[in-house]
């Protein structure tokens, strides 16, 4: 099981205000869909509940949301109760698992140190978030730019895609 995690974040980490997207970037949207599609994607149930209705779930995708509201619906979803659960259920699945947000979910995935990689949108302007991506360890992470978009007639900021891996750790040494 390969577990992937991505993201938009503005220059000051912003993800989201109001429980929604702050910025309109379709090619950021584009490369979303594309780089998710035939996996699975792992969203908390605000998050979920934030997609406009038409496009719930997200199609050519699996959609697994976390939840700890026993009462909560999502047809065609898989629902869990915590991470490790929607985790242990997906552990020989051939597609990536994708952490999609929102806030808090990302916290999770990150201090579970679940995360194989990451690909993270740098979005060139601050947009005065409410939630915030967590930090990070860059220095247990490579870092390779993607994408480097400038603004455009259909983009109100620039912005570059990058993709981290997780380092692999070294194994100690053996002494003989």
């Amino acid at each position: 099981m390969k577990v992937g995690l991505i993201v938009a974040m503005d220059r000051e980490g912003g993800i989201g205000r109001n429980n929604d997207l702050m910025w309109h970037l379709p090619d950021d949207m584009k490369f979303f869909k594309e780089t998710t599609k035939g996996h699975v994607v792992v969203m908390g149930r605000k998050n979920y509940e934030s997609i406009p209705e038409k496009f719930r779930p997200l199609p050519g995708r699996e959609n697994a949301i976390l939840t700890r509201n026993g009462d909560f619906n999502a047809p065609d979803c898989e629902l869990f109760n915590s991470l490790e659960a929607c985790l242990e259920y997906y552990k020989d699945d051939e597609r990536i698992i994708f952490i999609i947000g929102g806030g808090e979910i990302y916290k999770l995935a990150l201090e579970s140190e679940s995360v194989d990689e990451m690909y993270i949108t740098h979005i060139n302007k601050v947009y005065h978030a409410d939630t915030y991506f967590s930090d990070f360890d860059r220095s247990n992470w490579t870092e390779e730019t993607l994408i480097e978009h400038p603004v455009d007639d259909r983009h109100e900021a620039s912005f570059t895609i990058k993709k981290y891996t997780k380092k692999l750790e070294k194994p100690a040494s053996q002494e003989s």
